[in-house]
């Protein structure tokens, strides 16, 4: 019994992320992004382990899973700020633990911002953080409860803070738990955006459209760094009324935002940031649930990049109103105009070329220089499939053919549901065949949800693209050549209010 005490005691040291910062805010906290300088074991061995395999990297950290994260911290903060006289064992060490935070707590004038630290001596910490205020030349507000501490502008602030969170803590908020429990196992950060932060970002529609109070864009390229005296000419913004944008373009889309979170963390030589949320009704308006599952696994195996949307049904149309609530033009206006470009009738031609899904796919032996040089396209692995009525499609394709040089890059051929377009015969017969991109350890390894409704792949490994970027650049394939593969996957559960959408961000590593 003793052993088995001993090996669950083991285990859960290993996986437990401990107490979190979010125990210290209350209910009501609009925003908050935590670090955690030293998360459960496998996440700190891994974060090292994956980061060491960079030369640069190994170099600048110079680390190991015993050294102090918080001492380098420090000593960078120190460097950059000129505060000399703090010193980090004496003012510091004894009392700052491993995690923080900073959030948007409700004030009287609206959010303001606050930070939460984990600590292991109050006293110990009421004195550094007022030493901090004294090296800084500014007074800080600070308030601890237990094991944190909160920094605010004032110290009635931050107790207002302690005590709101003692009634009703923001770990305990059901939205809270259901955005982050949605966003999967925790990391060495995460982040959380409150249902209501939308309304005061509605509210601030018009600053952040216009945030030089421009009323304007330069008609030619904006100068490094905005200048009041810039005396380039100007061209007014759509949906402008006088001076000021009309917040109202933005209010629609804020309004109705659900809430979402946001984790980071290393896993089995990978770091992968996830996301989930719900951003109202639009966050349905294009991709279908579906998936382009099927579309992408029979790509050619040695496929170097691609991305792939599955879409659904009248999306065209949905983008159409999303573009004309937000530039203030219309929507029929903007058809007869793309109608009158492409020969095309939209918005059906559109969604029929289109299909149930598409996908663009580049190859493994790409050659950029090959790609500008060439008159025709013809020998580049570059292509499009899409996966729908092939008659129908290659019927939109005829009446673009006569757009510009198009010929060449439209020229398609189709089987067996699939369409495939591209310059180069032989690699749009590659992308009808039955290919085994789904079976790559690289791509397993990135795209971690059969039914993503879309899709971005990198295959790092395939061919010599990568390497050939860095040229003569030892130092620079030293540092790129521990790169496998990334990818960026998205799909959405549910419907309504309660949809939500995921997406997953994968980058890894040899």
């Amino acid at each position: 019994m003793a052993l088995v005490g001993g090996a669950a005691w083991a285990a859960w040291w290993w996986f437990d992320s401990g107490p979190q910062p979010a125990q210290a805010l209350p209910a009501g906290t609009l925003g908050y992004v935590a670090i955690d300088l030293d998360p459960e074991g496998a996440q700190k061995v891994e974060a090292l382990r994956t980061l060491q395999k960079f030369p640069a990297l190994r170099e600048e950290l110079d680390m190991d899973a015993e050294d102090d994260l918080r001492r380098r911290i420090f000593e960078e903060i120190q460097a950059e700020s000129g505060c000399e006289g703090l010193d980090y064992d004496a003012d510091i060490e004894p009392w700052l633990g491993d995690r923080m935070a900073i959030a948007a707590v409700e004030g009287a004038e609206g959010p303001a911002p606050v930070f939460v630290l984990q600590v292991d001596d109050a006293t110990a910490a009421e004195d550094g953080v007022a030493a901090l205020g004294e090296c800084a030349g500014e007074e800080i507000g600070f308030a601890v409860e237990g094991d944190w501490g909160v920094i605010a502008e004032t110290d009635e602030f931050a107790q207002g803070v302690v005590d709101e969170a003692a009634d009703a803590s923001l770990a305990d908020d059901e939205q809270f738990q259901r955005w982050t429990g949605e966003a999967g196992d925790a990391g060495v950060m995460s982040a959380y955006v409150a249902a209501e932060a939308g309304s005061y970002l509605a509210d601030l529609a018009g600053e952040l459209a216009d945030p030089f109070g421009m009323g304007a864009l330069p008609g030619e390229a904006m100068p490094f760094g905005y200048d009041d005296g810039y005396e380039g000419s100007y061209e007014p913004l759509p949906g402008l009324d006088g001076e000021e944008l009309d917040p109202e373009l933005l209010e629609g889309a804020l309004a109705d935002f659900g809430g979402a979170a946001a984790t980071l963390r290393f896993d089995d030589g990978a770091v992968e940031l996830e996301v989930a949320g719900n951003a109202g009704a639009s966050q349905a308006m294009v991709y279908s649930d579906d998936g382009v599952g099927d579309l992408v696994s029979g790509l050619p195996g040695d496929t170097g990049a691609v991305f792939a949307v599955a879409f659904a049904e009248g999306w065209f149309g949905q983008v159409l109103e999303q573009a004309e609530q937000a530039s203030g033009l219309s929507a029929d206006q903007m058809l007869a105009e793309m109608s009158a470009m492409t020969g095309m009738e939209l918005p059906e031609d559109a969604e029929t070329l289109a299909g149930e899904a598409l996908a663009v796919a580049v190859g493994g032996d790409f050659d950029p220089e090959a790609f500008f040089s060439s008159p025709d396209g013809s020998g580049l692995p570059i292509g499009v499939k899409i996966q729908g009525e092939a008659d129908e499609i290659e019927s939109v394709l005829d009446k673009m053919h006569g757009l510009g040089d198009s010929g060449a890059v439209l020229v398609s051929d189709s089987a067996d549901g699939y369409v495939a377009i591209g310059p180069d015969d032989t690699y749009r017969s590659r992308l009808l065949d039955d290919g085994d991109l789904g079976d790559s350890d690289v791509f397993r390894d990135v795209v971690r949800e059969d039914d993503a409704s879309s899709l971005m792949f990198v295959n790092f490994d395939a061919g010599d693209w990568l390497a050939n970027m860095a040229g003569d650049d030892d130092t620079a394939r030293e540092n790129l050549e521990p790169l496998a593969g990334v990818g960026l996957s998205g799909w959405l559960e549910g419907e309504g209010d309660d949809a939500v959408t995921h997406g997953v961000l994968r980058l890894t590593t040899n």
